[in-house]
């Protein structure tokens, strides 16, 4: 303690010279350590390091170049209708669809599927003898008749002296013999045609037709339509007003407009 006493001036200005020199050394290195840093930006500044830049994506540019070059053509009538909206129609089971043509609904839509003739048919069905003479009988069939009950084959019968004309016919001639002729010549009541009549060889002519045909948007079917016959379909009542051999024609009970329908077999 007593050289501390006589001493401490000393050792504390050894100390303060030991911390001066460890300042001096410290800064030798902080200057040399700037002046690197100061001489790494200066040449950063002076040649500055240029690296290479990477390829741009232009995708995006060159897409919209394209379609530029190829534009896009919008249809707004053959497909969404936007300038010529198209009607749409929905059926009895709820099914809706677009009225494309036109015809798809209505009595245009109808599709004949067959014409049948209808037949007057004469024929020689028996002959009869006795003390009397020979007496013929004579079926006629007029399928186009009105009502149903005379559509179906009926008798009539007739002698060689009778001239008196029944409903159907009258008798002309008997040719060859009474009992066992080879043909008969009938004068016909309604419009006053000639015709033949034997065994083997019957009289038909075609007198009217009827119709089969469907309405396919409701799936109906329509079977043996003739002449004055009522049809009903999509809401609205038709009437047959003519039928031949190559087409239907319908009349609307609304307006009485008249439509053809062809058939095409």
């Amino acid at each position: 303690m007593d050289f501390l006493k006589k001493h401490y001036e000393k050792i504390l200005l050894g100390l303060v010279l030991t911390g001066l020199i460890g300042a001096l050394v410290f800064m030798l290195f902080y200057i040399a350590s700037d002046k690197e840093e100061m001489d790494k930006k200066r040449e950063g500044l002076i040649n500055p390091r240029v690296t290479a830049l990477t390829n741009l994506d232009l995708t995006v540019q060159s897409n919209a170049v394209a379609r530029l070059q190829a534009p896009y053509s919008l249809d707004l009538e053959t497909g969404n209708k936007l300038f010529n909206p198209l009607e749409w129609q929905k059926t009895p089971d709820g099914r809706i669809f677009p009225l494309k043509a036109g015809n798809e609904v209505g009595v245009g839509a109808v599709v004949v599927t067959n014409i049948t003739p209808l037949y007057l048919i004469l024929t020689l069905d028996a002959i009869t003898t006795n003390e009397l003479g020979a007496r013929y009988t004579i079926g006629v069939e007029k399928q186009a008749a009105l009502t149903v009950a005379k559509r179906h084959k009926q008798s009539r019968y007739i002698s060689p002296d009778e001239k008196k004309p029944n409903d159907f016919f009258s008798l002309v001639e008997v040719k060859g013999s009474p009992e066992n002729p080879a043909a008969l010549v009938l004068k016909l009541a309604d419009d006053g045609e000639v015709v033949s009549v034997s065994r083997d060889q019957p009289f038909r002519r075609v007198e009217a037709y009827t119709a089969d045909f469907r309405y396919p948007p409701e799936k109906i079917v329509f079977h043996g339509r003739r002449i004055g016959d009522k049809v009903s379909f999509n809401g609205t009542d038709y009437l047959v007003v003519e039928v031949n051999q190559n087409e239907l024609i319908l009349a609307d009970q609304s307006n009485q407009k008249k439509t053809p329908l062809p058939f095409a077999p």
